[in-house]
């Protein structure tokens, strides 16, 4: 905490120039990814990339199987997709993480949940439906929003409705998932303000700033969870 007040202390006379960004339209409304490399997705891969020796067995995901077969191959021995509304040709599972009795119960090694969480009103249930799905020794592996714009097309269809700091995701899943809980984050203030410009990876003159971590500026939360 000193040292972000000396750096500010030191920053505060700096004259901004605001430039191509002095307007209140964003760059991007599509959080960069008709740009390029989204700034959440790069940290969601960081965080999923330093667990994936936890990617194994038994994997579900929620949509597709994108990042199950990237970070799991060939730990996994069975690949399953979760999705709730009908349709999703992907789809092994059609069921809803707040309705237990739509959900297979102690079937998976592992579960990666990305920004899933954000788009459920019934958080509660939710999380104790992503503990059911799990084996015992099983682990959850999930990301959520902290600082970000809507999602509009999560909105429009089933709602996009919290966003996380590691202190809420503490309290959220650390009762229910009583094997262990790590939680954590990534972001600082030039990744914040790059997201929410809707920029990509690409357009930073260096991306190796997006890997200094502030954790007063999280722009995604992360979680991972341990069923006894």
């Amino acid at each position: 905490m000193r040292n972000q007040l000396w750096r500010y202390i030191n920053r505060k006379k700096v004259k901004v120039e605001f430039g191509s960004l002095s307007t209140t339209v964003p760059v991007s409304c599509r959080y960069g990814v008709d740009r390029g490399t989204p700034i959440n997705r790069y940290y969601i891969e960081k965080f999923l990339a330093s667990r994936a020796e936890l990617v194994r067995g038994r994997l579900l995901e929620v949509g597709d199987s994108r990042y199950s077969h990237r970070y799991g191959s060939p730990r996994v021995k069975q690949f399953d997709v979760l999705h709730a509304p009908p349709g999703s040709q992907e789809a092994t599972i059609v069921g809803d993480l707040t309705d237990p009795a739509s959900l297979p119960t102690d079937a998976f090694d592992c579960f990666i949940c990305t920004q899933t969480f954000d788009c459920i009103f019934d958080l509660q249930r939710a999380v104790m439906g992503a503990h059911s799905l799990l084996k015992p020794g099983g682990v959850l592996l999930a990301t959520m929003s902290g600082i970000g714009q809507i999602s509009r097309y999560d909105m429009d269809r089933w709602g996009d409705y919290w966003r996380f700091t590691t202190a809420s995701a503490t309290r959220l899943f650390q009762p229910i998932f009583t094997g262990g809980v790590e939680v954590g984050s990534f972001g600082n203030v030039l990744a914040a303000i790059a997201l929410l410009q809707g920029l990509a990876v690409e357009d930073l003159p260096d991306p190796a700033l997006l890997d200094e971590n502030d954790p007063d500026y999280p722009l995604i939360v992360t979680v991972t969870a341990r069923k006894v």
